[in-house]
């Protein structure tokens, strides 16, 4: 994963509430490998007509296109377990998305593979939702570090994240990647272990 600091992007406002999984990735698409992307399946049915880009929907407009971070509706990824919703956001460039909520399958999903999920308060999405269509030119900030959006006009919105998914996100590690590096204190556990526990072997 690539550890993630700053970013500093253009925001990429979807005004939609209630965006599930089956809407950010397709279910006839579930059938793909990992390994082939699924970056052209996001929102597919949203993004696409007849196989050709929608040009009123916000990531094919030309002040959108690139950017990495993402403005949501409430309840974003909600519905069922879809870990491609999160692969397809992550092979489309976007490192976070902002939401004043989140499907808790998706959350989890995400900080498992290096995309941020930032929540903060209705007030705050509708005021970065509305100075993105108002000026997409603009950029902001994503600080983890510090844990605060810096806005163009200088406001800082704080966000809360678990130290832990912090930390591997930091560092660009997943959890098995992170485990690894305590690699020592386990072997000395599981040393420890036998010999705390030796009649486990008789």
């Amino acid at each position: 994963m690539k550890p993630f600091s700053i970013v500093r992007s253009r925001l990429i406002p979807l005004d939609i509430s209630n965006c599930d999984t089956d809407q950010i990735v397709p279910g006839r698409f579930l059938s793909r490998k990992r390994a082939d992307g699924f970056g052209k399946q996001l929102f597919h049915d949203l993004r696409y007509e007849n196989g050709l880009e929608r040009p009123d929907f916000p990531m094919n407009k030309p002040e959108f296109r690139g950017a990495e971070l993402l403005i949501v509706g409430p309840n974003f990824a909600c519905g069922s377990s879809r870990e491609s919703a999160v692969w397809a956001l992550v092979d489309s460039g976007i490192r976070a998305v902002l939401a004043p909520s989140f499907g808790d399958i998706f959350s989890s999903s995400a900080f498992k593979n290096g995309l941020l999920p930032i929540v903060l308060s209705t007030a705050e999405i509708e005021y970065l939702m509305r100075e993105a269509r108002l000026h997409p030119d603009q950029e902001l900030d994503i600080d983890l570090a510090h844990q605060i959006v810096r806005c163009a006009d200088g406001r800082t919105l704080p966000f809360d994240v678990d130290p832990l998914r912090k930390q591997m996100l930091l560092l660009g590690m997943d959890e098995i990647a992170f485990t690894l590096t305590h690699e020592d204190q386990v072997a000395a556990y599981e040393r420890g272990y036998d010999t705390r526990h030796s009649w486990l072997r008789q």
